[in-house]
């Protein structure tokens, strides 16, 4: 990332990695509630093809969480928060993470990363991450559009549960389900976000509109989440939609986006929108602020263990 001055000591490849885990494992447990509503906004309406179209069980973002807590308990915000955290540990220190070693990578170490390398390196770190870590996002999603049954059953108990019935009855190819509409979601919203705060940032810093301080890391990063959401809803939902169907429900992810439009019309790839904004604006705030303050303490910490005196 950008912002370090030059008698600054840039923070080491394991210090990004690790940081970014760490930062996003803390937006996650804040934020989850709000990604369990939008999961549920999105999923709504997919099993509604024979009923009659006022049939809403959730409305807008508040409404479902009131109707969740109402229906199910508080701790149903939270479920699949055990595969969030799994997904962010090893999902967001490859696409966050390891960001910068990418740009460098491609710009062969120099300091000048134009707008194609910094889409380049969002594109492969979003990539890379979402075929390492697809597993536990599939099992979260899963978890998360669970509605407890009127007997009290659930679909899953337990998160080690899921993971041995998806493979069980879908094959291990069950725990790469949507892989490749993620693929391109996390791709899209790699670029968007990682880019638009790298870019935003420079920008204050370049014209001494702020200080490489929190309010300059908070506004960089709502701007950041403002304009992911815009960008990759559409896809976000259908791979919420894909991930969580059932076998044999759709064909492929392109077949669910065209189940989508035809039985619901275009509005429904950005059903969840005010939710996903919420969480993404919210999520991006709290990541990249922790982020920034995670990769200052530890880089300090790792110069007073090489240099106590």
């Amino acid at each position: 990332m950008v912002g370090m001055k030059p008698q600054d000591v840039m923070p080491s490849a394991a210090v990004k990695f690790f940081g970014a885990g760490t930062a996003a494992c803390i937006a996650d447990l804040i934020t989850f509630p709000l990604d369990t509503a939008k999961v549920r906004l999105q999923i709504q309406g997919e099993s509604q093809k024979g009923q009659a179209a006022s049939v809403v069980k959730y409305r807008g973002v508040f409404g479902t969480i009131t109707t969740m807590v109402r229906t199910e308990g508080p701790r149903s915000l939270y479920n699949g928060l055990v595969a969030g955290l799994q997904r962010q540990m090893s999902f967001a220190s490859v696409r966050i993470g390891l960001y910068d070693s990418m740009k460098q990578f491609y710009t062969r170490g120099t300091e000048s990363a134009g707008i194609v390398t910094r889409l380049m390196a969002g594109c492969t770190t979003g990539a890379m991450a979402v075929a390492f870590a697809q597993p536990t996002d599939v099992v979260k999603v899963r978890f998360q559009a669970q509605v407890r049954l009127a007997e009290g059953g659930k679909r899953y108990n337990s998160t080690i549960e899921a993971y041995k019935t998806i493979a069980r009855d879908e094959g291990i190819r069950g725990l790469w389900k949507g892989c490749m509409p993620n693929i391109t979601r996390n791709a899209i919203v790699n670029c968007t976000e990682l880019v638009t705060y790298d870019m935003i940032k420079e920008l204050i810093l370049k014209y001494d509109l702020m200080t490489d301080n929190l309010p300059c890391h908070f506004t960089a990063a709502f701007s950041a989440g403002f304009c992911t959401t815009i960008v990759a809803s559409p896809v976000d939902v259908v791979k919420t939609r894909f991930m969580n169907s059932g076998t044999g429900q759709y064909s492929s992810a392109s077949s669910c986006a065209l189940t989508m439009l035809r039985n619901e019309g275009p509005t429904s790839f950005y059903k969840g929108f005010m939710p996903s904004f919420l969480r993404l604006g919210s999520w991006n705030i709290v990541m990249f602020v922790s982020y920034e303050q995670i990769k200052r303490g530890m880089t300090r910490a790792q110069q007073y263990w090489e240099s106590p005196f």
